[in-house]
């Protein structure tokens, strides 16, 4: 059975139905045993083999889980009859065995994730090194194949154990749960990234596949479709050109693959999500959202508080806080509170978690410098944002420009499209360096005749290939609009009769059939982030 991805024959047609069938004929209590079944079945047909790392993942987390609940417990029964000095002296020597457990666990699963994904990064870089010191020594460099999804359910993983480990749950001695929680087929390839209280419970509660829920699952399903088929691999000729040739062409075709490839980016990965989401659906699972309209942000940080949520939240909650609340931070902002203010001080302590979290975004999304330049870039535009703040209030202030305006907010939105476009220019593009030049193009070398002499209909989409995109991405942006103002189009929809209902599902199904980019002529767009 060919699964290459959420949206090909073989999962929509063949694995998905099956796992609900099989799922809705087993007795509530045993739903679990085929949804388990299905999750891993899933990983190994797009893995193989390397379905062990994410047992072996699940294992581990699973017994440090009990053994530092097991130390929590053992260490209030002993305390349970100790006076207060003795009672705190035991506190403190488990409090430091549990974080040697739990920092081992982490270096593990990071050095695991290191090896599989960084070593051929890190080892072309020594023997750079070593060459420019006409040393003869080489770094040999490792081939190693990586499972799918290893960077998603790794951050599952230590999620969970730092949870446990914080108390805020507790741990599991159910390890089908804890695996089917590491495994859930939808969600393996490219997320979301789950905590264990968002979805462990609902995992394993065997709820019955209601017509509501399979329903509305599958409108879901089809909108992703429509963006990933419609949009996604039809402009996917233009951005492969463009990218993989990009000193052919001049700063007009930089600029449009720069805009184009944050739209392919962006209707890939939110339409997979949508796909997932569904497919969650249909089992009464709900999976917490990735995107919320973040087009419609006003600046780079609110971007990012919009765009691969759960992404964003776990630095924020396993990075970025850990960072900027630890003694060693809170003495520092102390003193930085005395001679920067309030405002600059706390920004002090807040800006060095800030960029740890975007050295490990950038580090994260890829081995190559050109990811760790996106993390810098986005880490730099961030702080800047941060620092002007008060600069800006004032000089509105005293100009008497109203930031409610809808003008004023307009070109809050333009500005902050235009750099999140340049940033994935330089996330997209062959090396940093062809990323640089791409951009220098742009300032140097960019003409305003090549919208109108041919240039753009020779780079892989032809007229009717732009007018469907353009058509497609109205409908998408006219959904997001009404999103965007509260109000939700597949509530609307699904309070409309049967008629008018079923009406918009083959609709859309029509719709995909006819417009998708599939076939002769169409080379269909791999899952993008199922690579990092």
């Amino acid at each position: 059975m060919g699964i290459s991805s959420y949206c090909s024959i073989g999962y929509c047609f063949a694995f998905l139905p099956i796992a609900v069938i099989l799922y809705s004929i087993v007795p509530k209590k045993f739903r679990w045993i085929p949804l388990l079944a299905a999750s891993y079945v899933f990983f190994w047909l797009i893995s193989g083999k390397l379905v062990l790392y994410l047992l072996f993942t699940t294992v581990c987390i699973y017994l440090t889980g009990i053994w530092l609940s097991s130390v929590r417990a053992e260490c209030e029964r002993v305390t349970a009859g100790q006076n207060a000095s003795e009672r705190a002296k035991a506190q403190k020597a488990c409090a430091r065995n549990q974080q040697i457990v739990l920092a081992l666990i982490i270096i593990i699963h990071v050095a695991l994730l290191a090896l599989l994904k960084y070593s051929k990064f890190f080892a072309g870089n020594i023997n750079g090194v070593l060459s420019l010191m006409n040393i003869s020594f080489t770094v040999p460099i490792p081939k190693i194949a990586a499972p799918i999804g290893i960077s998603f359910y790794s951050l599952q993983a230590i999620s969970y154990i730092c949870d446990v480990y914080r108390g805020k749950i507790s741990a599991d001695k159910n390890f089908a749960r804890v695996a089917l929680f590491m495994s859930f087929f939808p969600q393996i390839m490219e997320g979301p990234i789950c905590r264990y209280s968002d979805t462990a419970q609902q995992l394993f509660r065997g709820d019955a596949v209601k017509y509501e829920n399979l329903t509305s699952g599958m409108q879901r399903i089809l909108y992703g479709m429509m963006k990933k088929l419609v949009i996604a691999d039809r402009v996917n000729g233009l951005v492969t050109e463009t990218f993989s040739n990009h000193a052919n062409y001049n700063g007009t075709v930089a600029a449009v693959a720069a805009v184009v490839y944050t739209l392919q980016l962006y209707m890939e990965f939110s339409g997979t999500m949508d796909i997932v989401i569904g497919s969650a659906e249909i089992f009464g699972i709900k999976m917490p959202e990735n995107f919320r309209q973040p087009f419609f942000s006003k600046t780079i940080s609110e971007f990012w508080q919009r765009w691969h949520i759960t992404l964003g939240t776990w630095f924020k909650d396993y990075i970025y806080y850990p960072i900027s609340m630890s003694r060693a931070s809170k003495k520092l902002t102390k003193k930085a509170r005395k001679k920067l203010g309030n405002f600059y001080g706390p920004m002090l302590v807040s800006t060095v978690a800030l960029f740890c979290v975007w050295f490990c975004n950038g580090m994260w999304h890829g081995s190559g410098w050109r990811y760790i330049f996106f993390g810098m870039y986005h880490f730099a535009l961030i702080t800047c944002g941060n620092l002007i703040k008060p600069l800006v209030k004032t000089i509105n202030g005293k100009l008497g420009i109203n930031s409610s305006a809808p003008l004023y907010k307009g070109m809050q939105i333009f500005r902050s499209a235009v750099l999140v476009a340049i940033g994935e220019m330089f996330f997209r593009a062959n090396g940093l360096h062809a990323g640089l030049d791409m951009f220098r193009l742009i300032f140097t070398d960019f003409k305003l005749e090549t919208f109108k002499d041919g240039t753009l209909l020779n780079l892989g989409m032809d007229i009717q290939d732009y007018i469907i995109v353009l058509i497609t991405v109205a409908i998408v942006f006219a959904v997001s609009v009404m999103n965007e103002k509260g109000k939700s189009v597949r509530t609307l929809v699904q309070q409309k009769n049967l008629p008018i209902r079923w009406t918009v599902y083959f609709a859309l199904i029509f719709y995909i059939i006819i417009f998708g980019a599939y076939g002769p002529g169409y080379v269909q767009l791999d899952p993008i982030y199922a690579d990092f």
